[in-house]
């Protein structure tokens, strides 16, 4: 049979092409795409040609392995329905709705333990924000916040909306936000943060400070997650640590440097930087975490959290060039973009 596959053949190009695809092997499943989420991070890099020619374990999906070229397929947000089946698969398959890691393409061949099943109360809408919600769930898990805290969370994209939802249900003492795009403010507000301030205004800084000394907090924040995807965001995520105050980096950079200023108050105040991916769990935690208990989590999460709401674009698979071209030109008019199958 013929499938449709999206392809990045260089920096800002996107090609859907037509290809075979072979029959199922006896233990895999065949799976009709319904819906995908374009991932406005590690998936824009790649859409410009910003992804490092060495990565790590979160390029597992690229058919290169670790050394990235074009042209290649990239992706891991995808939900269908099971169409066909391979021999060893029980019937009981046929029809499933399930989710997988997998690039964008509208069909595609999978062994079932690369596929989750949605849970029946679940929406596509909502369950396509999976690897997002995991994401996030890592990055607390990661950031481990205490009761009393105050937190920033720089960002206010899909992984920072998520990450001030379940941040707002800490007992945490104050909780702000940082994002350029009047859009993402207002949602970040209505997340639970008590501010959200503008990262590009001069004073930003100063500002925030202010702010927090207003509410009783007069030594800057103790924990500053930092998921902008944009390297100048870890200076000012540093700028707002108070004494002994620490930083966690969620955003993956690719080939941009991030110039950090680790002299005066970084060194004085003693302030830490760490680290987060999602490819991993803490080594501190593994006695007891695994990666399926982590996705239960996930899954517990995106139904309380409701992320559909977020979707703010939906194409047609076959103007996939034209979602991309959105969100590179025009980020302040999206928060989740989408591509739908017929």
């Amino acid at each position: 049979m013929k499938r449709h596959s999206l392809y990045f053949s260089a920096p800002g190009v996107i090609e859907v092409r037509e290809e075979n695809l072979d029959n199922p092997a006896p233990d895999q499943v065949i799976v009709k795409a319904i819906m995908s989420a374009v991932n406005s991070g590690t998936e824009m890099l790649v859409y410009r040609g910003l992804l490092p020619g060495e990565t790590g374990p979160e390029l597992s999906v690229v058919p290169q392995g670790n050394f990235f070229e074009y042209p290649t397929k990239f992706g891991f947000a995808i939900i269908g329905e099971v169409f066909d089946l391979g021999k060893n698969i029980d019937s009981s398959w046929l029809g499933k709705k399930v989710f997988s890691f997998h690039p964008h393409e509208d069909f595609f061949a999978a062994r079932l333990e690369e596929l989750y099943i949605l849970p029946e109360e679940m929406s596509i809408e909502n369950g396509i924000f999976l690897p997002a919600m995991e994401t996030a769930v890592n990055f607390l898990m990661d950031s481990r916040p205490i009761i009393g805290e105050v937190v920033a969370v720089f960002g206010q994209g899909i992984i920072g909306l998520l990450t001030t939802s379940l941040l707002a249900k800490v007992p945490i003492s104050m909780l702000v936000a940082f994002d350029r795009y009047p859009l993402r403010q207002a949602e970040a507000l209505k997340c639970g943060a008590e501010a959200c301030f503008d990262p590009s205004e001069p004073d930003v800084i100063n500002d925030t400070r202010a702010f927090l000394t207003y509410q009783g907090y007069n030594d800057g924040v103790d924990l500053a997650l930092e998921v902008s995807g944009n390297p100048e965001g870890l200076n000012l995520a540093v700028a707002t640590c108070g004494y002994n105050g620490r930083v966690v980096v969620g955003s993956f950079y690719g080939m941009r440097k991030a110039t950090l200023n680790l002299g005066g108050v970084f060194q004085q105040s003693r302030i830490r930087i760490a680290s987060s991916h999602v490819e991993s769990i803490s080594a501190e935690l593994t006695a007891r975490w695994t990666r399926d208990r982590r996705l239960q989590v996930a899954w517990k999460k995106l139904a309380e959290v409701n992320p559909a709401k977020w979707i703010t674009n939906y194409f047609p698979f076959e103007r996939a060039e034209e979602a991309y071209h959105v969100l590179d030109q025009a980020p302040q008019e999206t928060i989740q973009v989408v591509l739908q199958y017929n």
